[in-house]
């Protein structure tokens, strides 16, 4: 192991070298792309820049990637529904306040129901999987697959939208405060996470049972609670990030908010370090890979690829970054290494 891994390890305390290392990557190839990428102005009393974008635009990623983290922790298997939740929180949202001049209820009921709503959808899923013993892809398809016409029924199949100005807030900038309002959302679900996961047992809890829920259960920890709770957790995720997503166009389209999201939530998972398999997991990891992905995207669109072109790119360079993080390929690097080392020994010794 090099002196770098080292210190990192040393630093997280966990294994981040290769998700920092492709998110410096990416960064640097934006940096030589776009000279000015790192830089910060304030225009009209906010923060601009192409560093500012990832981050805000990355902020919804990153609470479904912390949501996503604990479902693929505990029940070794991932949410796909999480996009379609998110559309159908927020739809629920925008309907609870109306279209009017005038919120038709207090704003705080409206974010209170859309997290509700992400919660109880995360419940359905949770009693599938952790109850009912479906295999989480499958149980979460049926909300993948309804979760987005459950909002068109809401809508009325019509794009509503929040004319009150003060909706925007959320998803652009609070009055007086130059940071986008995202930034610090996800900034406070992943330090609340982190602390209960690190000040509680929970953690412990379910890395055990994503290992081993047999053995988890024989030492007293009901696995079917936990695995139930995880999920319950990633659907609220989903609700808040629907509010953000809702915000940032201050409308709801349920055929495209949080269109494709679920995948970047699993691939944030995967490049984060994290086992899809289920046990130990990276908080940190995970944020990394959502960031990773964000400036992966960012940088994509700077370069003009279309939208349509995007998904092509942006697999050609994940495939890259997840053969980087492959066990087999450090394994081999490592025998090269160790190959190497011996060839030269074998020299000096003939010299």
């Amino acid at each position: 192991m090099s002196k770098t891994q080292e210190i990192v390890k040393k630093i997280t305390g966990y294994h981040l070298f290769w998700p920092l290392f492709c998110l410096v990557i990416v960064l640097l190839f934006n940096l030589i792309k776009t000279p000015t990428f790192f830089d910060i102005t304030i225009q009209n009393g906010v923060l601009y820049g192409y560093l500012i974008d990832v981050l805000n635009r990355s902020s919804e990623l990153i609470i479904l990637a912390v949501g996503m983290t604990l479902v693929v922790a505990a029940s070794g298997g991932t949410d796909i529904s999480v996009g379609a939740v998110s559309a159908f929180a927020g739809a629920v949202c925008i309907l609870a306040l109306g279209t009017g001049e005038t919120y038709q209820i207090p704003y705080i009921f409206g974010v209170l129901l859309a997290v509700l709503t992400g919660a109880l959808c995360g419940a359905w899923n949770g009693f599938l999987v952790a109850k009912m013993k479906i295999q989480p892809m499958v149980a979460t398809l049926i909300l993948f697959t309804a979760g987005r016409g459950i909002a068109q029924l809401i809508t009325g199949g019509n794009i509503l939208y929040v004319k009150v100005d003060s909706f925007k807030r959320l998803g652009a900038f609070l009055p007086g405060i130059p940071i986008p309002t995202p930034i610090f959302v996800a900034v406070i679900v992943v330090i609340v996470t982190s602390l209960i996961l690190k000040k509680t047992a929970l953690g412990l809890y379910i890395q055990s049972v994503g290992i081993n829920a047999k053995a988890a259960k024989l030492v007293g920890l009901n696995a079917t609670v936990i695995q139930f709770l995880s999920y319950v957790f990633c659907g609220l995720c989903a609700g808040i990030a629907g509010l953000i997503i809702t915000s940032r166009i201050y409308s709801i389209d349920a055929n495209n908010a949080g269109l494709n999201i679920e995948l970047d939530a699993i691939l944030a998972v995967a490049l984060g370090g994290n086992s899809l398999g289920g046990g130990k997991f990276s908080i940190a990891g995970s944020v990394i890979g959502a960031i990773t992905i964000q400036a992966l995207t960012t940088s994509l669109y700077a370069m003009k690829v279309t939208a349509d072109q995007l998904p092509v790119y942006k697999a050609i360079v994940v495939i890259i970054i997840v053969a980087l993080q492959s066990p087999e390929l450090k394994k081999w690097m490592k025998h090269m290494r160790v190959k190497n080392s011996t060839q030269n020994v074998e020299r000096v010794v003939e010299q």
